[in-house]
């Protein structure tokens, strides 16, 4: 950071109502550490998984306390003496006493990252870093964005939507349908099942056989009112692009990394437990390829009015007939800033710290209010 440079302050928040907000928590007090050592004023607003909120201490630093002691009430209570009062509530009131603040939603999950708190922000006209409300929404919902990138012509996995209310009511006409996707759609009728609205990989499961679609719908179903089902790959590769916009605009894709999961697939605990998966910033793949998922994580982040920055995953057969076809998975409007997350580790194996990338976030933030985006 120039010595001669100023910035307003900035309030992050993290925690949430989600399975994910302990990874919030995480991400958000990384964020919140770097700034404060730039020398930046940092309120940290603490979201707990019941609604309510409030500002953690000035120069708080999580150190080595758990991300788990922050998402509870109870938890949350002892780590300040401000109240705890709900979100909207508190939410409002800094918006407005510090509307010239810079707001990071460093939120992780649906009813976090999905719009709500983006629409608050949005509609104070204050600087913000990452999605617009709409394009939040469209990322955390998996059907809408893959028919999105159909349209842009990014390569995408066929996919079944199976609701709650047709699983209850019409079980057996369901799996009728789930049958005739799998023979039209995978090899061997192998799907996968995952909620439609989420992230981290919560709710995911294989289900290789007829016997076990229902176990996988059940297991979706339990995380929101619709389940999405694709074909299996059997162990694809995982490639993950970063996207980062400049206060001019601009947008830069690095990457791609690769996830070699510890188990046989991503799922939650294979992404965040110490130890069992593995990654890297520098992926054997040729430079057309490279191209290719630039350009199109690059076409996909326009597409859908991304903002800030933005984390597209894609997965490639390592196997089969198809080996190299690659398909978009998800996007992801606020990425992991974790330890072991690829997004922050692509953008500094580029030769970024940190704190410069903290500091990019506020700094296009700043420049896209100014120019009213």
């Amino acid at each position: 950071m120039s010595s001669r440079e100023t910035f307003p302050r900035v309030v992050i928040l993290y925690g949430g109502l989600s399975a994910e907000a302990e990874i919030s928590v995480v991400s958000g007090s990384a964020i919140a550490s770097a700034l404060m050592e730039e020398g930046l004023s940092v309120d940290q607003l603490l979201i707990t998984r019941e609604g309510l909120a409030a500002l953690l201490p000035e120069g708080h630093l999580r150190g080595e306390r758990l991300p788990s002691e922050y998402t509870t009430e109870r938890r949350a209570a002892s780590l300040t003496d401000a109240p705890l009062r709900p979100l909207a509530e508190l939410l409002a009131e800094m918006l407005r006493e510090q509307p010239d603040a810079v707001y990071i939603p460093a939120l992780h999950g649906p009813g976090d990252e999905s719009g709500v708190v983006q629409e608050a922000l949005a509609a104070a006209g204050v600087a913000y870093v990452g999605a617009a409300p709409a394009a939040a929404r469209l990322g955390m919902e998996k059907d809408a964005f893959k028919r999105l990138a159909s349209t842009l012509n990014v390569p995408t996995l066929p996919h079944s939507i199976v609701t709650a209310e047709e699983w209850t009511n019409n079980r057996e006409a369901t799996l009728s349908r789930i049958a005739a996707f799998a023979a039209r759609e995978s090899e061997g009728g192998a799907l996968i099942g995952k909620p439609a609205a989420h992230g981290s990989s919560i709710g995911m499961r294989i289900a290789r056989r007829r016997e076990e679609w229902g176990a996988a719908v059940d297991l979706a179903l339990q995380f929101g009112a619709r389940a999405l089902l694709e074909p299996y790959l059997d162990h694809p590769r995982e490639l993950e692009i970063a996207l980062l916009e400049s206060p001019d605009g601009s947008v830069r894709a690095f990457g791609p990394g690769e996830v070699f999961p510890g188990r046989e697939f991503y799922d939650y605990d294979a992404k965040y437990a110490n130890g069992v998966s593995r990654t890297t910033v520098s992926p054997e793949i040729s430079d057309a390829l490279r191209d290719e998922l630039h350009s199109s994580a690059i076409s996909l982040f326009r597409g859908f009015g991304g903002r800030g920055l933005a984390r597209m995953d894609f997965l490639m057969r390592a196997s089969g007939a198809h080996t190299g076809e690659w398909y978009i998975s998800e996007v992801n409007t606020f990425p992991g800033f974790t330890p072991i997350s690829l997004f922050p580790a692509l953008i500094i194996a580029s030769g970024m710290s940190f704190a410069d990338l903290s500091l990019h976030l506020v700094r296009t933030a700043l420049a896209q209010r100014q120019a009213g985006r």
